[in-house]
């Protein structure tokens, strides 16, 4: 008896909680899953950080950049500390407060006047856990990890408290290109919202 065996293709599209791709008029680009159902193809390695559509990239975050049909403008790239990434043609494209989509957005108006409907994907390969850093008058200068929602108050407490000689009317926190002023006196008379820190911010008391 002969047994016909039917040999089936089975392929994956990216989630969108892990990529965004552009909406152009060029047809989706399939890619085959590994033994572990992780997206891969040729040229980038499986996702390792899975992240929700809403989460805010950082410096430090590994990610790929695929370009359709252009393999020398797809990258490997990582966010460095000043929040940007570079890629060929784009130059540096601010990342690090951004969506996946919103960069994807971001790198497709810098490729347009190079190149017509560009179709761009962007990858989170690989996450660096949230962190927050005070530095200046207090005890214990330096990175905290940032766990559940943290005001400026509890990050200080946790940096063992201000000095002697800490101006507790002038904090800033530097958040990307804001500033953000913090009234440590008022803070601990309860006046005023609390103000909650994102991964990244940075705690100055002067």
């Amino acid at each position: 008896m002969k047994t016909l065996l039917t040999s089936f293709s089975l392929s994956f599209l990216l989630s969108p909680a892990h990529a965004a791709t552009a909406q152009t008029p060029v047809p989706p680009v399939t890619q085959p899953a590994g033994p572990s159902g992780a997206v891969a193809d040729a040229s980038s390695t499986a996702v390792k950080t899975p992240v929700g559509a809403d989460y805010k990239l950082v410096p430090g975050d590994k990610l790929r950049v695929e370009v359709y049909k252009d393999a020398q403008l797809s990258q490997s790239v990582q966010v460095r500390p000043d929040g940007k990434i570079t890629l060929p043609l784009a130059n540096d494209v601010p990342a690090a407060g951004r969506t996946p989509t919103e960069l994807r957005d971001a790198i497709v108006s810098s490729l347009k006047p190079y190149m017509a409907n560009p179709t761009v994907t962007v990858m989170v390969v690989e996450t660096v856990p949230p962190t927050i850093y005070v530095m200046g008058e207090v005890n214990a200068n330096g990175p905290q990890p940032l766990v559940g929602k943290v005001d400026v108050l509890q990050a200080l407490a946790m940096a063992k408290g201000l000095t002697d000689f800490a101006n507790k009317k002038n904090i800033t926190i530097r958040r990307g290109s804001q500033l953000l002023k913090f009234n440590y006196s008022d803070a601990v008379k309860g006046k005023g919202q609390a103000l909650y820190l994102q991964p990244g911010d940075t705690i100055i008391v002067p």
